[in-house]
């Protein structure tokens, strides 16, 4: 029996009893957790019954609990107040839940409630003038975090990437190059190809302060690409390839993935035409200034200061396009390329206010899908130094963010077991998994929307709120099943009855638990959700372990139900570590 059957079954058995003393089924029950373990394994709250029967919700679970009666699952049936607490009989709920778990094994915790919907997570959209920093790290790794999610729950997932390709920032580090670059390259600087093209960038921003005149000559370079010049064009294509080369290193080294690429010099035009038909269509309106506009709607957006109705600009006078403008014809774009059911932009909080008008905008143009269109949201990665600042090449560099965590990481694994004589290049390949796992579980172990405090040197450790906690856990499970698998003993049927402190129950709640999180993720667009339970995962199975022998318990029969246990364990904790992009190790 499923833990799935096992509820309904329990609710099914509530229902008989609960129709027994007052003539009714229940019109809603929702099982629980007790507060405390030796409550009882699952709690009904009979607060909707006292609306139901007009009797105080402690009065009905008493009367209910006098009509349940023990039988081959329910071993207990108690009320606490307005609750009905229960016990089931340990060989049923361990002995179900464990061996579900270990059956279904990569696919325990997924589901098919999005089956047949196609949704697109769209993020990092990175700037082709400088390399990725922190910022793009968290963007990063909430977007693969959600793709995942969601590809967990059934709907097919297309990964996607915006590139901020053109521009008169792009052009800022091309005229630097022509001026200052001698004609260098990446490879003759051995130098990998963003930083190279991002040292130009921070170098026009130095020049720039003592050179009014520069700005003119961006202008001009800008209209020249916009004109297809073919020299400034080639010059273009060149130093963003340099880019892309860079960009792709990172990539494999953070463990990000695209299914699609929109770029910005093919995207910047759209919109216009579709403009232009929502002015027929009365949807825009022209102002004074020849300006197109949107006026937002009042119970959304209110009035202004002058009590006049909210707008927006989404045309200019002299019909260039601005963002909102080129974001409406992509948006138009990915849904016709994909036939989407969801859209998701991963967006700084910044961003807010725009894709709100976005959103509007397409649901007054009479997109239906404008609906299902969301943004997550997500603060800023603070570090000592403060808000970070590209354009002074003030930035937390991601490649050296990575490679420092990585050394971090190396240096932990030797300091743990200075003995353990791994080879230079098994520590490498655990640093690797130890130092990129720790960025990404403490970048999405906090709600999106807050702002974070990055440290290194906390989110490395082996104890506490870290990635690398939840690793451990799961690599002294696999030493243990291990040491097992090496052993002489005789297996034998898990005695699943002799489970049931206060531990057990605890850790095996978690392991209950574990599916309706990553639906109440997907849900929520929110990865700290996993984040948070498989931390309390590992916490419960360390506090589990700690205090009750698997290998040398009591007898064989609970050695074996204790090894199904931490199995199942392992299944839920390797599974919710690579939802959120963290790869697990068997050893540390």
């Amino acid at each position: 029996m499923s833990f799935k059957k096992l509820k309904e079954t329990l609710l099914e058995k509530i229902g008989a009893a609960t129709q027994k003393a007052y003539g009714q089924l229940p019109q809603q029950l929702e099982i629980g957790f007790p507060p405390n373990t030796e409550l009882g394994h699952f709690a009904v709250g009979c607060f909707a019954l006292a609306k139901q029967f007009r009797k105080s919700p402690a009065e009905i679970a008493g009367h209910v609990t006098e009509n349940i009666d023990p039988d081959e699952v329910i071993d207990q049936a108690r009320a606490a107040g307005p609750y009905i607490n229960l016990k089931i009989k340990p060989d049923r709920l361990f002995g179900d839940v464990c061996r579900q778990i270990i059956d279904l094994d990569a696919d325990y915790g997924s589901s098919d409630t999005g089956l047949g919907k196609r949704a697109m997570v769209e993020y990092l959209a990175p700037n082709t003038n400088k390399p990725l920093h922190l910022g793009h790290l968290r963007n990063g790794a909430l977007g693969m975090a959600v793709a995942n999610m969601f590809a967990a729950t059934g709907h097919r997932v297309i990964r996607a990437n915006l590139v901020n390709d053109r521009g008169v920032h792009i052009c800022k580090s091309m005229l630097a190059w022509q001026r200052w670059g001698n004609g260098t390259t990446p490879e003759s600087e051995n130098e990998k190809g963003d930083h190279f093209v991002g040292k130009y960038y921070v170098r026009y921003a130095r020049e720039a302060e003592n050179d009014e005149t520069l700005e003119d000559d961006i202008q001009q370079l800008l209209q020249k690409w916009e004109a297809a010049d073919p020299a400034t064009v080639a010059l273009w294509k060149m130093m963003n390839g340099w880019v892309y080369d860079g960009f792709d290193q990172t990539y494999r080294h953070f463990g990000l993935k695209f299914d699609a690429f929109y770029y910005e010099s093919d995207t910047y035009k759209l919109g216009k035409d579709i403009i232009q038909q929502g002015l027929e269509k009365n949807v825009f309106s022209t102002d004074p200034n020849g300006n197109t506009v949107f006026f937002l709607p009042e119970e959304e957006f209110g009035r202004d200061k002058n009590g006049e109705l909210k707008r927006v600009t989404v045309l200019r006078a002299d019909d260039t396009s601005l963002y909102i403008s080129q974001d409406i014809g992509t948006a138009i774009l990915k849904i016709t390329d994909h036939n989407l059911d969801y859209s998701i932009y991963v967006v700084g909080s910044e961003q807010e206010y725009h894709f709100k008008c976005l959103f509007a905008i397409l649901k007054a143009l009479g997109y239906e899908w404008a609906g299902n269109c969301f943004h997550l949201s997500y603060g800023m990665v603070y570090l000592p130094e403060g808000k970070m600042k590209s354009r002074e090449g003030k930035i937390v560099d991601a490649d050296d963010l990575i490679t420092a965590m990585l050394t971090l990481a190396e240096a932990e694994i030797r300091r743990r077991d200075p003995e353990a004589g791994l080879s230079d290049e098994e520590v490498k390949n655990r640093a690797e998994k130890i130092g990129v796992g720790a960025i990404k579980f403490y970048l999405l172990r906090v709600r999106p929307t807050l702002s974070i405090n990055f440290d290194p040197a906390e989110s490395i450790s082996f104890d506490g709120f870290t990635g690398p906690y939840c690793q451990y856990a799961y690599a002294r499970i696999c030493g243990i099943l291990e040491k097992e698998k090496n052993s002489q003993r005789k297996r034998q049927n898990p005695g699943f009855s002799f489970l049931g402190n206060s531990e057990e129950v605890q850790l095996l709640q978690k392991l209950i638990e574990y599916s309706r999180e990553v639906k109440s993720a997907v849900a929520d667009l929110n990865p700290s959700r996993i984040a948070v339970h498989i931390f309390n995962t590992a916490k419960a199975f360390n506090q589990f372990y700690n205090k009750h022998p698997v290998l040398k318990a009591e007898n064989e029969e609970l050695i074996d139900a204790r090894l199904a246990l931490i199995k199942a364990t392992a299944v839920v904790l390797k599974n919710g570590l690579n939802l959120l992009g963290v790869e697990v190790l068997e050893n540390m």
